[in-house]
């Protein structure tokens, strides 16, 4: 799982076991070590009203209705977005293979990327 933190928005991008994980098991965690601390970033999909998150003793949990993430691992969504009541930006989406593939990088989890001629993982 990735995280891209840009002013008041967060990004996140997940793999394709990321994604069936979150789908069937119903939450993700990743952790950031530090020297002094860690951060920790955690998806949970159940029954909430919108897309929120909140940051509390290290730890930012992103909630996410159940109906957004329902059947993602298959079907052809790619993310979905919104804002939540404190006016952060969230955007969760599949993660895809570059176009250019990178030295020492394992792409073997993500999703194809669209515009490549490869067929997908899965």
């Amino acid at each position: 799982m990735k995280i891209r933190i840009n002013g008041n928005s967060l990004r996140i991008r997940l793999s394709q076991t990321e994604i069936k994980t979150l789908v069937h098991q119903g939450e993700i965690s990743s952790v950031c070590q530090f020297i002094n601390d860690r951060l920790v970033y955690t998806l949970k999909q159940g029954d909430y009203p919108q897309l929120t998150a909140d940051f509390i003793q290290g730890v930012i949990t992103i909630y996410i209705p159940q109906s957004l993430v329902q059947h993602w691992d298959k079907n052809e969504t790619i993310g979905f977005d919104g804002k939540d009541t404190s006016g952060l930006y969230i955007l969760i989406e599949k993660d895809f293979q570059c176009l250019k593939p990178r030295q020492h990088e394992d792409e073997s989890d993500l999703y194809t990327h669209p515009q490549s001629t490869v067929s997908s993982h899965d």
